[in-house]
């Protein structure tokens, strides 16, 4: 019991002089911006939004225009929405378009295992190819 006595008051003796300890405070502040930005058209297209892109197009958004390097028709292929890159595509977006990345929405659809979006924009590329 003796040693448990003192084995407790070395212990708070410890906690004491810690509590007592004054730490140091850095007050910097940091500036956060976001890196990423994505204008409403392009995540409409990622959350598979349909209404409000036929919306959107209707209100003069340009099927072409990028956002974060990528073209609306490159979201659509990458997250496989096959509706609404059907629309786009009736709407004169550009398949040949390559992003700040080099690379177009049919290797965006490849890479990301979207195959009905592949498969559409390979049909649509044949058939442009045909017309020249």
């Amino acid at each position: 019991m003796k040693k448990t006595i003192i084995i407790s008051a070395i212990a708070l003796c410890f906690s004491v002089a810690f509590l007592n300890a004054t730490p140091e405070h850095s007050t910097k502040n940091y500036n956060v911006e976001a890196y990423f930005k994505v204008n409403s058209f392009c995540v409409s297209i990622a959350k598979g939004d349909l209404e409000t892109v036929q919306k959107l197009i209707a209100r003069g958004a340009d099927v072409n225009a990028k956002s974060n390097g990528m073209t609306p028709v490159m979201y659509a292929a990458k997250f496989n929405r096959t509706d609404i890159l059907r629309l786009l595509i009736t709407h004169g977006a550009d398949l040949n378009a390559k992003s700040d990345k080099k690379m177009t929405a049919l290797k965006y659809a490849e890479l990301h295992g979207a195959k009905d979006a592949a498969k559409i924009i390979k049909k649509t590329l044949a058939k442009a190819d045909k017309k020249k």
